[in-house]
């Protein structure tokens, strides 16, 4: 699964400086800087957005659903998630300065800064440590999270320092990962996340206990290959049991993109659960 999402849009894709790029996502109906180089968002953000169940009926608030996106980046999944949910109030959390103010400009650019917020903390140290974050506890409809895919000592880390950050993290980080989006869901509200397929046991391991109900849909390039991604969706203290449903192919034998994949790449579709 090598394909950009913003691909997808190329002929409105132009380098915005030196370091940024302006990038289509869903067929045009947004826009975002990202760093040239570094990390890039791509057809993962734009997979968890969809399967993010906003507006669905579940854990939703009176008035419109609060989305918690965590590890944000330059906010393309929580921008994905407006555009397709014009009700949905968004959160953003992100460690890195770079990627933070980015994100706010996107917002901005987007025109979504009425209902989108950017706090720039790292959301694996103390909640005591970011008063703002510490009030959101227990209060966010839907959590999503595309968490880094390696632990620092496995496999060799990027030369670009924020590349590294993005895809690694500490031994046990995706535990913290897991005990943040489940103090900041508010009970019974969702969690989705994107992950490396052969990650599945350790992503089970840390949202057990902590959100059920989970269902758990594998993401194959085609039909003939393994998969290599897995979206996870859960509910904050359900006591339902797992479901594995049917895989999401992304392309045709012919490597033409797949219609329900070409509606959430293109026209932000949802994925139904």
């Amino acid at each position: 699964m090598t394909r950009d999402a913003a691909s997808q849009d190329a002929s409105a894709t132009k380098p915005a400086t030196d370091h940024v790029t302006r990038d289509a996502f869903l067929g045009g109906a947004i826009h975002v800087l990202q760093p040239k180089a570094g990390y890039r968002a791509g057809l993962d953000a734009v997979l968890l957005a969809a399967a993010c169940p906003v507006g669905a009926g579940v854990g939703g608030s009176v008035g419109g659903d609060s989305v918690l996106d965590c590890g944000a980046g330059v906010g393309t999944a929580a921008l994905c998630i407006a555009a397709r949910v014009p009700s949905a109030r968004l959160t953003l959390v992100e460690r890195e300065p770079e990627l933070a103010a980015l994100a706010r400009d996107n917002i901005a650019a987007n025109g979504c800064a009425a209902r989108a917020t950017v706090i720039a903390a790292d959301l694996t140290g103390r909640l005591a440590q970011s008063p703002e974050l510490a009030g959101l506890t227990e209060s966010f409809d839907h959590v999503i999270a595309n968490p880094p895919y390696y632990e620092n000592q496995r496999g060799t880390l990027a030369d670009d320092p924020q590349r590294a950050a993005a895809h690694a993290m500490p031994a046990g980080g995706l535990e913290a990962w897991a005990r943040f989006m489940a103090a900041m869901a508010k009970p019974r509200g969702t969690v989705t996340l994107v992950h490396r397929a052969d990650a599945l046991a350790d992503v089970l391991g840390v949202l057990d206990g902590r959100f059920g109900a989970l269902k758990i849909r594998p993401v194959h390039a085609r039909a003939t290959e393994p998969a290599t991604r897995i979206l996870v969706h859960g509910i904050k203290g359900s006591r339902a049991p797992l479901v594995l449903l049917p895989a999401l192919v992304l392309y045709d034998a012919g490597g033409g993109t797949r219609a329900e994949v070409e509606a959430m790449l293109r026209g932000g579709a949802a994925l139904e659960w």
